[in-house]
Parts: structure tokens; sequence; C-alpha cells
């Protein structure tokens, strides 16, 4: 077995990688974790740094930032920020509930949609979310703007499934629960697995 550098396990481990790599608290009813989150370079997309393992991708996750800070450092990379975004999902769950009744809370369901998108590409689990289009863009852009009272009725149902599918999909990810520090290739390219 041998060990593998840092900017390999970022770049092997998703594919894609090298930009900038932060932490991210995500706070849910259901699950609540930091993760890392990595800032696509230049035309390359955002995600969240998952891990191949056994033909399927899992999520390393982490109860403080100091954690996942460790976890970095130990691999030759830092985090660009020494503090961590909190994505509070509960609002969003909140709203969930009862999307009829209750008002959208507009800046918590856009960076839960971002977060979602990133997630989804971070475990080539795209098919997980619904297939956007035209009415997801013009959604979007209202939420953006502040706007989204005015949403069609196509424009709330295509947020409303968005959103339930990305929350199915964050209390279903597979994840390594405080992972260890040594990442190991057991021969197998592309996939480095925690020992």
């Amino acid at each position: 077995m041998a060990t593998i550098e840092m900017a390999d396990v970022f770049v092997t481990g998703r594919r894609r990688g090298g930009g900038s790599l932060y932490a991210y608290r995500v706070r849910g009813r259901g699950r609540s974790a930091v993760v890392l989150w990595i800032g696509g370079r230049g035309d390359e997309p955002d995600h969240v740094y998952a891990l191949a393992e056994d033909d399927h991708w899992q999520v390393p996750a982490f109860v403080t930032v100091r954690q996942a800070r460790v976890y970095v450092s130990r691999r030759g990379r830092r985090l660009a920020t020494s503090e961590a975004n909190t994505l509070d999902l509960v609002r969003v769950q909140h709203w969930l509930e009862d999307p009829v009744r209750r008002k959208v809370p507009l800046g918590a369901v856009l960076e839960t949609w971002n977060f979602f998108e990133d997630l989804a590409r971070g475990l080539d689990a795209v098919h997980r979310l619904p297939q956007q289009g035209a009415v997801h863009n013009s959604a979007y852009e209202k939420l953006l703007g502040g706007e989204f009272a005015a949403g069609s009725p196509d424009e709330q149902r295509a947020v409303l499934e968005l959103i339930t599918a990305g929350m199915e999909l964050w209390n279903s990810v597979p994840v390594i629960a405080n992972p260890c520090s040594v990442i190991v290739s057991d021969g197998e390219q592309g996939a480095p697995r925690v020992s």
C-alpha cells in the first residue's frame, strides 16, 4: 500500500481539484457536519470533496472545523480561511414541512440550492437532482433577486422538487465520520481510501 500525496488525493479523489479548499458547516435536523468544499478554478464548478470507495463516493464529515483543518493539514494543504461558513438547513426543513403556508426563506433556500448542486457534483450524483431547465433558471433568478413570491406555480414547484431531492441526497449520502489522517491506495487506480 502506498501513501498518496494530498495534491494527488484532491485530484484523484475527485478527478478535478486544486481550487481553494474550505471547511463548510452544514446544520440540519437529521444530519449536521463540517464538510470540505473545493472552489472551482476558472470555469470549473465548485464541489464538495468526496473520496472513492468500492465504486461509490463518500463525503468526509467532521464534527469540528479543527478536525477538518487537521485532516487537510496532514495532507499538505491548508484551508483558504480559518473560519467556516454555515448553511442552516433547519430553516429550509421547517419551510419544507408546509411550503404552501410558510414564507420561503429566500437566502437559506438559495444557499441550500447551491450546496446541493455542489454536493451532487462531488458525488457524481447530479442525476439525483431534477434536471434543470429554463423554469429552474427563472426560479433561481427570482430567488436571487428576492422576488420569489411572484414566481409562477411551475417555478415554485421546481424549487420545491429540487430542494426536496437535495435534502434526500444530503441525508442519505455515505459519509466517513472523522476520517483517519492516513490515506492509502489499495492498488486500484483513482480509488483512494481511508485506513
